[in-house]
């Protein structure tokens, strides 16, 4: 049982790891964030298809509620993407950790829950996490542009997140994460349609897009899935708050991206508010 649990929680962090490494492509593929996120949302299907085939899951048609998830799911990894580019890794995936304090607001707004003092505060921490990573208040400094596309990126993760609460039961973990790759890649074929010749892949792109669409989507998708059949989800909420460590470790070691000190004062205080806000949402 212990070695079985311990395998779980390996395979947990391989899949936060993965995820984290996912942002590292943005700066190795040499298209538009559209671009990348129609390869990874295509592949990154087809590769759980043929995962639900194998463990003989069914597929189910969904309803249309997927199909909104869909949009939303290619406006967030479009704007991650942009943040990357624009950016640091760090400021993107700092940029992007601000999401826990979107899920209290839609929480709030969508089901009239009001937040509770330590999640304000949660609020706080993550507002003057951002401040401080910002290392100037001007919309021409590309750090700013790239800090403001991690928050939407943040802001669209909180959304689908809210509504795919109550979604995973009744349609499955897998099934879920297949059809909103499937839709968001059905959502940017006329957008991709309508800017033909801007960019062509090269043979190194298309390479690259498979990788990430198998590895940092598909397998890390499969893999956190797989060990929850064993560990919390407090635990794999808490291991999921470790998406930015791992991704900035990540670019430090293989694009020499080292973040300043004041990112990582904004980072510390992003990851503490999220872990706060894991912390509440377990006693609750």
């Amino acid at each position: 049982m212990r070695t079985t649990n311990t395998t779980a929680l390996v395979a947990l962090h391989v899949a936060v790891a993965l995820f984290g490494f996912a942002a590292l492509f943005g700066r190795w593929i040499a298209l538009a964030p559209v671009d990348i996120v129609l390869g990874r949302t295509l592949v990154a299907a087809i590769a759980l298809a043929v995962v639900m085939r194998w463990t003989r899951t069914k597929i189910a048609w969904p309803g249309r509620v997927l199909v909104v998830n869909g949009a939303l799911l290619a406006l967030h990894w479009i704007a991650f993407f942009a943040a990357v580019q624009l950016a640091t890794v760090a400021i993107a995936l700092l940029g992007f950790a601000s999401f826990p304090a979107f899920v209290l607001g839609l929480e709030r707004a969508l089901h009239g829950r009001r937040p509770r003092r330590a999640e304000w505060f949660a609020v706080v921490l993550v507002v003057v996490g951002l401040a401080l990573i910002a290392p100037e208040f001007t919309w021409g400094s590309r750090s700013v542009q790239g800090l403001a596309y991690g928050i939407a990126a943040g802001f669209t993760f909180a959304w689908l997140a809210v509504r795919n609460r109550s979604l995973v039961a009744e349609v499955g973990a897998t099934p879920l994460a297949l059809w909103q790759n499937a839709f968001a890649a059905l959502w940017l074929v006329p957008v991709i349609a309508l800017t033909a010749g801007d960019s062509l892949p090269t043979a190194s792109d298309i390479v690259l897009i498979v990788l990430l669409g198998v590895f940092c989507t598909a397998l890390a998708h499969t893999l956190f899935i797989a060990s929850m059949l064993r560990v919390s989800a407090h635990t794999a909420s808490v291991v999921s708050i470790l998406e930015p460590v791992y991704g900035i470790a990540w670019a430090a070691l293989l694009l020499g991206e080292r973040p300043d000190a004041r990112t990582l004062g904004g980072g510390a205080l992003i990851i503490a508010a999220a872990m706060l806000a894991t912390a509440r949402a377990s006693a609750r």
